[in-house]
């Protein structure tokens, strides 16, 4: 079963103000689409962006990202359409349509609509009406409305793929959201609980009660890692990725690439998921001279997975020898492209023991690491 989202972002948001889109506009340090997009990394299976041609430098910025691009259309509907013909061909079974302006819609959420999906071809979060509702011109109140059965839709709105993709080609165009078009189609559409933290930034002071609602809904983890590895005969050691040059090579199970290990147990740490050797035990064979990049890369699946982003690293190697200076660069350059994550997330740096101990009496190296990891 493979699942995507389509997050729609081509509007141009001017009831928001600010003079620029409101997806573009900062809210909490970080862009209102940004927010948006990490809430669906580790949920889904892809992740479809529809943008409007008149952002160009968010088509150049995202187009190397691990996203899909689909160019919008002249409304909402023709910009969901593009996004589900960006998923043709892909073997997509569900697919749940978002809002760029919901920034923070909860992980509750949104594997709520999926689990309906299990048993109904559309599902939706909807918020019941309580308050009273009155009918009005200008500002006086012309009446009540009664509010039985009344709900307040929200996103994403979840759909079997192929019928949806069906709904809207056959619908003629005007409507509200998707679920009235999987209705119009015949589709029943199960409403499951939504959150009134789900808001749709629309008007200026949106942006206010969305900061305050993303400021308590922080959840930052820290995670620390150690390794030590002694040497051996060899001609040179793999450190952080990069092979240095040298008189002696570290001996180990794997690699025994003595930073990337810390750095992973580090990850593996801040999401209580014990260590290398849990995962990999080192008395499983087929693990014996393995790269240390197949434990890293596992430990940044598996933070994607229980739905956190790393957020930076920082990796100490401790020796006399070799050199690691002039390493560090490339070091950090292979970090950063092993976690998919930017150079400057990822700090390299190493230390002498001033001669004390077995790193200074050069029997080992040993690394010590530190990552923070964000609940997407």
């Amino acid at each position: 079963m493979t699942t995507a989202a389509i997050i729609v972002a081509a509007g141009r948001g001017q009831r928001a103000g600010g003079g620029t889109p409101k997806q573009w506009r900062h809210l909490a340090g970080r862009r209102v689409a940004d927010w948006t997009i990490d809430r669906f990394r580790g949920q889904v299976d892809h992740i479809v962006l529809v943008l409007s041609k008149e952002d160009a430098p968010a088509w150049e910025e995202f187009e190397s990202a691990d996203l899909i691009l689909a160019e919008g259309g002249s409304d909402r509907a023709g910009s969901v359409r593009s996004g589900l013909s960006a998923l043709n061909g892909m073997n997509v079974t569900r697919v749940l349509i978002h809002d760029v302006a919901r920034p923070c819609v909860s992980t509750e959420i949104i594997d709520a609509v999926l689990a309906a999906l299990d048993n109904f071809p559309g599902a939706a979060p909807g918020l019941a009406v309580t308050d009273a509702l009155w009918t009005a011109s200008d500002t006086m109140v012309t009446g009540t409305q009664d509010r039985s059965g009344l709900h307040a839709a929200q996103t994403p709105q979840g759909f079997h793929y192929d019928a949806i993709v069906a709904a809207h080609t056959a619908h003629p165009g005007g409507s509200a959201d998707d679920v009235e078009v999987a209705r119009a189609a015949g589709l029943d559409v199960c409403i499951v609980p939504g959150d009134t933290d789900n808001l749709k930034i629309t008007r200026p002071e949106d942006f206010a009660r969305a900061e305050r609602i993303l400021g308590t809904d922080m959840d930052v983890r820290l995670g620390n890692g150690y390794d030590v590895h002694r040497f051996g005969d060899g001609d040179h050691v793999i450190l952080c990725g990069i092979k240095v040059p040298h008189n002696r090579s570290l001996q180990g199970h794997s690699d025994a690439d003595v930073g990337m290990h810390a750095v992973t147990d580090a990850i593996y740490g801040a999401l209580a998921q014990g260590d290398i050797g849990q995962h990999f035990p080192p008395s499983d064979p087929q693990w014996k001279g393995a790269a240390s990049e197949i434990f890293l890369r596992h430990a940044v699946e598996l933070a994607g997975q229980m739905g956190y982003r790393i957020s930076n690293v920082d990796c100490t190697l401790v020796c006399e020898y070799p050199k690691v200076g002039p390493h560090a660069a490339a070091m950090q350059t292979e970090m950063a492209k092993i976690m998919e994550l930017r150079q400057d997330q990822i700090s390299v740096k190493a230390t002498t023991s001033e001669r004390l101990g077995f790193t200074g009496r050069a029997e080992g190296i040993a690394s010590i690491a530190t990552a923070c990891l964000v609940k997407s």
